[in-house]
């Protein structure tokens, strides 16, 4: 891959997408194919087909897919499966018939049995029971691991998945109803601050405990898998570091100056118990995360507040 080679990065607007697109620019690669989802709906079997016979792009970065969090999963799981197969199935199958060099599948960790042994190695995918509140998400992102797979085997193509820890960063959604655990924290808090709430509920108990990793991380990660992996299966990554919701709400209280006091709402669920990934593989091929917790949700909270217009606050 070198910096004038056709890298068609899908998903290119979202939090990770835009994030391995500031990667890609940084590092000098000048031929990048964006499209949004307005001009190339990926679910469109007739328009992907369309897209790859006109551009022939010579790599792949699959990490358009439809996302949330535990609220979006547990109400819309039909539109999880179905969205996330068709993204999956057409890029996939149209990467192989234009020949595609290499194409990086994004996945998640969430892939993984809820009751796994901690920390969570590749070979336990398959092994448990999915976690309920998200198993339509868990089994579109199995089906696109076996997928790429099942194409590594008949036709040779160098196919690779990758699987990310929880994520956060730039342009990620703050949507209470949508939005992962991090950018919620930091909406919920920001909000009480400055209308001087008294206090912030905090789903669950906060004792299940969670790996965060900066999505510029994740984005270096994918250029080092494109650069130096090439096998079958997924390959996780992450920090391996984790903390308890409890001990991030406390964290992001502090970077936001947040006063209140933290409530907690046991009726709420608390979703996997932990999941924390065995990252051994991936530093034994030379990548590792920089981007420290507190340092990123930092960043993450003045872009937060910049975009909210609140920065005078």
């Amino acid at each position: 891959m070198h910096a004038l080679s056709k890298i068609f990065v899908a998903g290119h607007r979202g939090l990770v997408g835009s994030a391995i697109v500031r990667c890609l620019q940084h590092h000098g690669y000048q031929h990048l194919l964006l499209r949004s989802s307005a001009e190339l709906d990926l679910r469109n079997e007739a328009a992907v087909a369309a897209f790859f016979a006109a551009e022939k792009p010579e790599y792949v970065i699959l990490a358009a897919a439809k996302v949330g969090g535990i609220v979006a999963n547990n109400t819309y799981p039909a539109e999880f499966l179905y969205q996330n197969l068709a993204i999956q199935n057409n890029v996939i199958h149209h990467s192989y018939l234009q020949g595609v060099k290499k194409l990086l599948f994004l996945g998640s960790s969430c892939i993984y049995p809820k009751l796994c042994p901690q920390p969570i190695k590749e070979e336990y995918l398959l092994t448990g029971e999915l976690e309920p509140t998200n198993e339509a998400y868990a089994i579109a992102k199995i089906a696109g691991i076996k997928m790429c797979d099942a194409y590594r085997k008949q036709y040779g193509c160098s196919f690779i998945s990758a699987m990310p820890t929880n994520l956060y960063g730039p342009n990620d959604n703050f949507d209470l109803e949508k939005s992962h655990v991090l950018p919620a924290l930091i909406r919920k808090m920001h909000e009480a601050k400055v209308q001087q709430q008294p206090s912030v509920v905090i789903w669950g108990s906060g004792t299940p405990r969670r790996e965060l990793l900066h999505s510029d991380d994740l984005a270096e990660a994918c250029l080092h898998l494109l650069l130096h992996f090439d096998e079958a299966g997924p390959i996780n990554v992450g920090t391996g570091q984790d903390l308890s919701i409890q001990e991030l709400a406390m964290l992001v209280k502090k970077v936001v100056g947040y006063e209140g006091e933290l409530v907690n709402d046991l009726s709420k669920p608390d979703g996997t118990p932990r999941k924390l990934l065995d990252v051994s593989r991936i530093r034994a091929f030379g990548w590792q995360h920089r981007i420290g917790l507190e340092q990123g949700i930092g960043q993450v909270y003045a872009a937060y507040q910049l975009a909210a217009g609140a920065n005078q606050v």
